[in-house]
């Protein structure tokens, strides 16, 4: 049989039925190889690739023509265009967000692909509030590849860029783990702590000695706890009072859960002080230090293993084994020097409002002060995040909470 492919666009005003009536208008013995339709600000590019006898082309592109004129859409219609069967490799995810978003940071993302030979497959929007969010679909370039040149092309724009591998990894369980201080919260439990007990200088020269690399944390967290000797336990109940959510922590948290993410978190600080914090939260794990009691009042002593650098990720490790998740599918939130470690062993290291030292050190940077800015980077888009909390039976708030 002597036949022809045609590859049909249908583009403009978007209404109800456009697909249905070229579909219709179409010969039965058409085979349809192929469809992509796209919707953005009621503008509508409809795209058809069929398979059909050429004693019925010309039959054919009357009937679309009229139909195109009916519906006040413009036509294009080619001939013999072949079917592509290649499959695309090396294809990545490239999430670009701000607050604003300029043009730049668009120019430079598309000046680092097209300088790999890399392709922009698709991009779509995620977000518009309280960040605006692109996510770019590309292929010729790995993540490996691409990285460097978006880091700095993101020092430089003021945007943030991440980019991931698109695989089947972006598939199944993922697990979450988080820093606290400066990062889950606004405080440092540490410094909450030696307000009430009157130490606040004190513990604030031990901690720029520690910055300074004159010691490292457990001996730094040791001689600030032993300043808290003789506190009365009813101040932690205070402190937990004094505690400041980072804006878009409940939203980040609560649409994992939803969605089937395990989140947990560590920390530097104080199991006594960040417990009734994660309950709230409905955090899977939480690991961090804890202070020493007698007789109703600290100790001045850390009981058992700090939870420092190293300890942090090991505790990343340890969550993924307990919940069977590969490291390939954990991500790791943090922003100073005491999170290097998790976030260089994550699958995805996200620094947030970080110290340098974590920037470096992380897949990606997060500068806007919306923790719930990371889902995005994780290709969840706004719409979902929605759909997440109508799903849990919950009002979604204003963006940031």
């Amino acid at each position: 049989m002597d036949t022809q492919t045609l590859l049909i666009t249908l583009s403009g005003q978007d209404r109800p039925g456009v697909t249905k009536s070229l579909f219709t208008q179409l010969d039965p013995s058409a085979i349809v190889l192929d469809i992509e339709q796209l919707v953005i600000r009621d503008r509508l590019v409809l795209t058809a690739l069929i398979h059909i006898e050429s004693m019925l082309v010309a039959e054919t592109i009357i009937t679309v023509s009229a139909l195109a004129v009916d519906l006040n859409l413009e036509l294009s219609i080619e001939q013999n265009v072949a079917q592509s069967t290649t499959k695309k490799r090396d294809r990545i995810q490239i999430t670009l967000l701000g607050a604003p978003l300029r043009p730049e940071a668009i120019t430079r993302v598309a000046q680092e692909l097209t300088e790999r030979g890399a392709n922009v497959d698709r991009i779509r929007r995620i977000a518009s509030y309280p960040v605006t969010a692109f996510l770019f679909d590309v292929s010729g370039a790995t993540a490996t590849s691409i990285r460097r040149g978006l880091a700095q092309a993101a020092v430089e724009t003021g945007a943030d860029i991440a980019v991931q591998d698109a695989g089947l990894d972006r598939r199944g369980q993922h697990l979450v783990v988080m820093d606290v201080d400066s990062t889950v919260i606004q405080n440092e439990v540490i410094d909450l702590l030696a307000q009430e007990a009157g130490v606040l200088s004190e513990v604030a020269n031990i901690t720029e000695r520690a910055m300074s690399g004159e010691l490292d944390f457990a001996a730094s967290l040791r001689e600030r706890v032993a300043l808290l000797k003789g506190l009365p336990v009813t101040a932690l109940e205070k402190v937990r009072g004094q505690i400041t959510l980072t804006p878009g922590a409940r939203t980040l948290c609560r649409t994992l859960k939803t969605l089937g993410y395990r989140v947990c978190m560590v920390s530097g600080g104080f199991v006594e002080v960040i417990s009734p914090l994660a309950d709230e939260l409905g955090i899977d794990r939480l690991r961090a230090n804890r202070l020493g009691v007698q007789n109703g009042f600290l100790t001045g002593e850390v009981e058992g293993p700090i939870v420092d650098r190293l300890g942090k990720r090991q505790a990343l490790e340890e969550f993924a084994a307990e919940f069977g998740i590969p490291m390939r599918r954990t991500i790791a939130i943090g922003d100073g020097a005491n999170d290097i470690d998790m976030l260089e062993a994550a699958g995805l290291g996200v620094a947030f409002n970080a110290k340098a030292a974590a920037r470096d050190a992380a897949d990606t940077s997060v500068n806007v002060p919306y923790l719930d800015s990371v889902l995005y980077l994780l290709g969840i888009t706004r719409e979902d995040i929605e759909d997440a909390d109508e799903l849990a039976g919950f009002i979604t708030p204003s963006p940031g909470l």
